[in-house]
């Protein structure tokens, strides 16, 4: 994922595949003691706020959590129909040369469409592989410290296993390695074999120095079109109370939970699969 900047920097290329959608950035803040002190919540916490609502009304999201906060991005299309779900709930802001501009829900009732009842979502199956993971920051100064190893963990140091070519559903590792740059703050999600080949010194965790497990959603390559992915995930584990980071990307989606409790989230999420069938 990269903004439409970013993308014009790229040189043309017959191997790159760009999704024809254009997509936006949502960010979820709660209002604290005063209108410009922000907190960020976590994707279980807004699941039945905003997940939950935007798959009723059939609006595919993606979810991108890093160290600091969670994205949604939706398509630039769906904009009226997002703004029209959530201004029950929340009040929404564009932001403008970097300030936080109040919409009305008016501004978007133009092309709003009411939800259909459409068929329901298809329940993918997760698989859970045994490798632990690390969520982790890093100051921007000490990028250049790192660049090369970085490059080659995300270029060169891969299995030579393809992603997705088992169906076991308990892998004993899955190949996965996340690095976003997003205003200036970075977030990398790799495992803790992966983690071993970086300075100690410059990674930052937070204090407790969790470790968490994967759940990969999919059986196939789930595209950018499927409505109600992320509910479906997040939405029991919300229920549970259970903590999880979340990324979606074009083969599969990825959720990440606390490592004490995966057993936990496998049994909620087979049971949502069990309810199904």
């Amino acid at each position: 994922m990269l903004d439409e900047e970013g993308y014009k920097e790229l040189p043309p290329s017959e191997f790159l595949q760009v999704a024809e959608a254009t997509w936006l950035v949502l960010n979820v803040l709660s209002n604290s003691s005063s209108a410009t002190d922000f907190q960020a919540v976590g994707v279980t916490k807004i699941a039945r706020s905003v997940i939950a609502p935007l798959a009723e009304h059939h609006v595919s999201v993606l979810m991108l959590s890093t160290y600091q906060t969670d994205f949604i991005l939706v398509r630039e299309q769906d904009l009226p129909v997002v703004i029209h779900t959530l201004s029950q709930e929340f009040a929404i802001y564009r932001e403008v040369d970097g300030e936080p501009v109040p919409v009305a829900c008016d501004d978007a009732s133009n092309g709003f469409h009411k939800a259909r009842l459409g068929p329901s979502p298809t329940v993918h199956p997760i698989q859970s592989p045994q490798n632990r993971f690390c969520i982790l920051t890093l100051d921007p100064d000490t990028l250049p410290a790192i660049a090369t190893t970085l490059m080659d963990v995300l270029f060169y140091s891969h299995s030579a296993s393809k992603e997705g070519s088992s169906d076991d559903p308990d892998l004993d590792s899955i190949p996965f390695f996340a690095f976003s740059l997003i205003e200036g703050y970075i977030s990398i999600v790799m495992d803790a074999e992966t983690q071993k080949k970086f300075p100690s010194d410059l990674l930052l965790t937070s204090s407790c120095g969790e470790l968490w497990r994967m759940v990969r959603i999919g059986g196939q390559p789930l595209g950018f079109d499927e409505c109600g992915i992320v509910a479906q995930i997040a939405g029991p584990l919300a229920a549970a109370d259970i903590s999880a980071y979340y990324i979606s990307t074009f083969n599969f989606d990825h959720a990440l939970v606390p490592e004490d409790g995966i057993d936990s989230v496998i049994e909620v999420l087979q049971n949502r699969q069990e309810s199904r069938c």
